[in-house]
């Protein structure tokens, strides 16, 4: 049996049973949203080298932005953002709202790969990347958010976003570093 070390508030998976066969890293990104760290893109290589999926995940920006996509929109607003440099994801996936499942494929890219365990990191933190992992965990994914491979929008926002995963034991799933997650593969 497998667990990813230091994760909190529980060793993740709940299962034991890490491996990357199961496992997708969603790197999730805002339209216009800064690069991820350069260590998001080190992992997906090591977990894709391993047998796991990697999916870049473009969310739209919030409907109050002036290049939020009107309601029923499919496709981007604007050009879509460039993929994150040096990622060589196995799907490209672009949702019409802010949680990266709202009105995407991304369910399904998922459940054709295999994968049930979920690592998650990118940009904005506390939007799309949070929303992504909510959804994802009422879709029945055991998730993992990678908290030192988001950006956050406001860095005094992290301890919040972190706790709201972590609370009631970890009603959304847990938190760990890529680091860990990189030993775990080894």
């Amino acid at each position: 049996m497998t667990t990813v070390a230091a994760t909190t508030p529980y060793a993740w998976p709940y299962d034991a049973a890490f491996t990357a066969v199961r496992t997708a890293l969603l790197v999730v990104r805002t339209q216009g949203a800064p690069p991820v760290p350069a260590a998001v893109v080190d992992l997906a290589t090591r977990l894709q080298d391993d047998g796991g999926t990697v999916v870049q995940v473009a969310t739209a920006p919030p409907r109050h932005s002036p290049t939020a996509r009107p309601p029923g929109a499919v496709g981007e607003a604007g050009p879509p953002d460039p993929p994150v440099p040096g990622l060589a994801a196995d799907h490209h996936v672009a949702a019409t709202g802010t949680d990266g499942f709202f009105g995407s494929p991304l369910d399904a890219v998922l459940r054709r790969a295999g994968c049930d365990q979920l690592l998650l990191a990118g940009a904005w933190l506390e939007t799309s990347v949070h929303s992504t992992l909510r959804s994802a965990n009422d879709r029945g994914y055991e998730c993992l958010l990678l908290l030192d491979g988001c950006v956050p929008h406001d860095p005094a926002l992290v301890p919040a976003a972190r706790s709201q995963i972590e609370m009631s034991g970890g009603i959304f799933g847990a938190v760990g570093s890529l680091a860990d997650v990189a030993a775990a593969l080894a």
